[in-house]
């Protein structure tokens, strides 16, 4: 794949020297599963991801796979699941969720030094940006409803008849979610600076304990579903592949849609926010109606409830990737944790608007 000439293609490097695996041993452990990968197994990094380091791994024939392993140092407690990133997608290989084959799992770290799972490269366009700027204007609206009806069909698989039972509790989804990151964001106040001012985050986290009984719902909930987490096929606008699956469980399907349209309402100061109406994609209230067509919804009268709480697990991710930063283990090279940090907090305020409008 030519990055230089397609620029939704992801970007691969050699292997950060804090990343960098045996390939050898690799490929040994591998072969067994994937017999093509004993001699000349080629290790590369994509670059871009604040999470699970990940690897393109390509045999002497040609042949691309995908790495995902957690990553070096010191990690918060239940972060970086590779495990439950396996099995989600193994689990949602039948269904019409679209996901990348798994090949294999291995929990020996003494393999490559961490946990990790190997998967088949789905061919495609990475587009980070909310606002699709790589995709032609007038194919926009088509993905951001491909996005939609995507996530609807995640959420409208029985997680109990793919063998999910147990994966996850359903009850009370937001008020162990909100407990849950407030937790992390605590635990990642250690590697930052003292100065950091959390008062908007603990806020919005009391305000949420409070509102969180919201009707309970269960289905599969990816827990980190947008626009960069997907691949888009090559030349059409339709999702043909969702990634990152770290934060799955099972829950309220609402939250994934909150995260989705979260960009919706985050400020304009932020760096690479944009409007995305004026950007010629669907409006946040034509997304939601998409959603309900889909998954035979009325509506959703506790809406800011859950966009609150997007706010807030998008704060306490950034928070987690501002602590990484500082302690030199995230996957990408240029992450400043100050500036991410005050990124944080930002959303947390914005968040904590959104509560207060709603009271």
């Amino acid at each position: 794949m030519n990055t230089q000439a397609n620029p939704s293609a992801p970007v691969i490097v050699e292997p950060l020297e804090v990343h960098r695996i045996d390939a050898a041993a690799l490929a040994a452990w591998l072969t067994p599963s994937l017999p093509e990968a004993a001699e000349g197994l080629r290790v590369q990094q994509f670059q871009g991801g604040m999470s699970n380091p990940t690897y393109l791994l390509t045999t002497a024939a040609g042949k691309r796979y995908v790495l995902r392993k957690k990553p070096p140092g010191k990690i918060l407690p239940k972060a970086h699941a590779v495990d439950r990133e396996f099995r989600i997608m193994q689990a949602l290989t039948d269904t019409p969720v679209p996901t990348p084959r798994m090949v294999a799992y291995c929990d020996d770290t003494t393999v490559i030094g961490a946990e990790f799972f190997v998967m088949e490269f789905v061919d495609g366009r990475i587009i980070p940006p909310p606002s699709m700027t790589p995709v032609p204007r007038e194919e926009r609206p088509a993905l951001a409803h491909s996005l939609v009806d995507t996530l609807a069909q995640l959420h409208a698989v029985d997680w109990r008849a793919v063998g999910l039972e147990g994966f996850g509790r359903p009850e009370n989804y937001l008020a162990r979610q909100t407990s849950r990151w407030a937790g992390q964001y605590e635990a990642s106040k250690e590697a930052l600076p003292a100065d950091f001012d959390y008062s908007q985050m603990d806020w919005l986290r009391d305000w949420l304990m409070d509102h969180s009984q919201v009707q309970d719902e269960s289905a599969i909930v990816h827990g980190d579903y947008r626009l960069g987490n997907t691949i888009i096929h090559p030349d059409r606008p339709e999702v043909i592949a969702i990634l990152d699956w770290e934060l799955c469980t099972i829950g309220h399907p609402i939250a994934d849609l909150a995260y989705l349209c979260l960009h919706y309402r985050l400020p304009a100061d932020l760096p690479g926010v944009v409007n995305l109406e004026e950007a010629g994609l669907p409006s946040e209230q034509a997304m939601l109606e998409r959603y309900c067509q889909r998954t035979g919804r009325a509506g959703i009268p506790e809406w800011p409830v859950f966009l609150a709480f997007a706010c807030f697990r998008s704060a306490a991710i950034i928070q987690g990737v501002a602590a990484r930063a500082a302690q030199g283990n995230v996957s990408s090279a240029s992450v400043d944790p100050v500036g991410e940090g005050a990124r944080a907090r930002r959303v947390a305020e914005t968040g904590a608007a959104i509560a207060r409008a709603y009271q």
